[in-house]
């Protein structure tokens, strides 16, 4: 009378079987290696991705909203935008939007920046003394621009700590002169630190008066007046943000008379963070599918490699079931094999994947980082794997008819 193998039995004689074959087993296991490995690998890099754009968003200043001239439509054909964003603009939603804080115009241009014999093209913004508060910079040496800079228009500048290490490697920067254009201006502030922005590293902008900028660099607008590149704005706090933004539309929409598409938009941390995340999520799953594909051509991998050693045991398999062995016990077997090499190599292929992870995390900006659910669910999935893809084998070793398979001996 035969006798059912317990599960320990069972687990023990696929062990031993899989040693025998030492090379086949490393080798059959390395497609769900790299499976595991890209999955985990590649879902970390797209979550970095995503935690960058969040933590760059967060620089832009809290409760801040965006007034930009041109709408969405005119941003996607690549129209220049229209110059229909003034300073009366700015003046006026600091005056009549009750839910605004503080108000900073700006007017961004690239330009030249000289000291001595080195340069370096940044970007120079005109602002008010609001820009500090607003986008929530901050000096780390020397002062900011104030209001007596921008009713005199005076000559200074502020430099981000990038601009002055390029420009005063040597000195702390504080007084002396750099020119932008052909226009001398006095360097009386380092910004601190601050970050990149969207591919724009904010440390090597430099800032000088809003009126100095109007009246040295760009110039009125003959038609429009001082036309700004952005306004940003200050809402009183989280929860008045989108009252301000409704506000801020409906005063401009009567500023300017519009009476169908807007020439600006008002735009949030939130929105923006919306947008961010919608993107990088799709990143972040389409990277997951591409490492899914590799994992299931390791599935696939395994099942041809059961196949083969189906057909290799074909003797082992008959002479089992002459001595008692049942179907049940061949096929646990088979699928216990199958297990162990797709749980194995999920172990090692989530190890590889997680020490890529801190790799990246370690040498390139991105903040890459995996959860553990994600682990669990990558081990879990590769098991399942090994399990699905193990039982066309497993089936076909337990239907093997112990006759036919002796007279092959």
């Amino acid at each position: 009378m035969s006798r059912k193998l317990s599960l320990t039995e069972t687990v023990t004689m696929a062990i031993i079987t899989l040693k025998s074959n030492r090379l086949r087993s490393a080798l059959t296991m390395l497609g769900i290696v790299i499976g595991n490995a890209s999955v985990i690998t590649l879902v970390g890099v797209g979550r970095g991705a995503q935690n960058l754009a969040k933590n760059q968003l967060s620089n832009l200043g809290a409760n801040v909203l965006f007034v930009v001239p041109g709408n969405n439509d005119t941003r996607r054909r690549g129209v220049a935008f229209p110059k229909t964003l003034v300073l009366e603009d700015a003046y006026a939603i600091a005056e009549q939007v009750p839910t605004v804080k503080r108000v900073a115009p700006q007017i961004t241009s690239s330009e030249v920046v000289q000291f001595e014999s080195k340069s370096s093209t940044s970007s120079i913004s005109g602002v008010t003394p609001n820009f500090l508060p607003v986008r929530s910079f901050d000096i780390s040496n020397g002062r900011f621009i104030n209001q007596n800079d921008v009713n005199s228009a005076r000559n200074v500048v502020v430099i981000g700590p990038d601009l002055k290490k390029k420009l005063f490697p040597y000195s702390e920067g504080i007084g002396k002169n750099l020119r932008i254009k052909d226009q001398s201006f006095q360097v009386i502030g380092i910004m601190s630190p601050k970050g990149a922005v969207f591919g724009n590293n904010q440390d090597e902008n430099a800032y000088i008066p809003l009126s100095t900028m109007v009246s040295r660099l760009t110039g009125r607008d003959p038609t429009y007046g001082v036309t700004l590149s952005f306004i940003s704005v200050e809402a009183k706090n989280g929860k008045s943000t989108r009252a301000a933004k409704f506000q801020i539309t409906n005063l401009l929409r009567q500023r300017h008379k519009i009476i169908r598409d807007d020439d600006f938009a008002v735009r949030s941390q939130k929105d923006a963070l919306q947008i961010v995340t919608t993107i990088t999520g799709g990143l972040t799953l389409m990277l997951a599918a591409i490492g899914g594909v590799s994992l299931l051509v390791g599935g696939i991998g395994i099942m041809n490699i059961m196949l083969v050693s189906v057909s290799e045991r074909t003797e082992e398999i008959g002479l089992r079931k002459a001595l008692g062995a049942r179907s049940s016990d061949v096929l646990t077997q088979f699928l216990v094999e199958a297990l162990i090499l797709s749980s194995v190599g999920g172990i090692l292929g989530t190890t590889l994947g997680l020490g890529a992870v801190t790799a990246v995390s370690l040498i390139t900006p991105l903040p890459a980082t995996i959860g553990i659910k994600v682990v669990i669910t990558t081990v879990s999935l590769s098991g399942s794997i090994g399990l699905i893809f193990g039982v066309l084998p497993a089936r076909r070793a337990s239907k093997l008819d112990p006759i036919v398979a002796l007279r092959s001996l």
